[in-house]
């Protein structure tokens, strides 16, 4: 496997995790009313929403780059 590969394994891995991780913390914020768990949904959707800018800007850059 290919260093882009797998970067590109790690990224979607790392995005999902983000996005998951954001879902649990708003449901949380809705049971429980707590800021801590608001500030924790945006900032990992924000890091999700960041991920995956950088995976798009990383795929365009190596697109010349096999896979292999």
């Amino acid at each position: 496997m290919s260093l882009k590969a797998f970067h590109i394994v790690f990224m979607t891995a790392s995005i999902l995790i983000a996005l998951v991780f954001g879902a649990w913390a708003t449901q949380q914020y809705r049971q429980s009313g707590g800021l801590l768990m608001l500030a924790t949904a945006a900032g990992s959707l924000a890091a999700a929403a960041a991920m995956f800018v950088y995976a798009r800007w990383f795929l365009r850059k190596l697109k010349h780059v096999s896979y292999l």
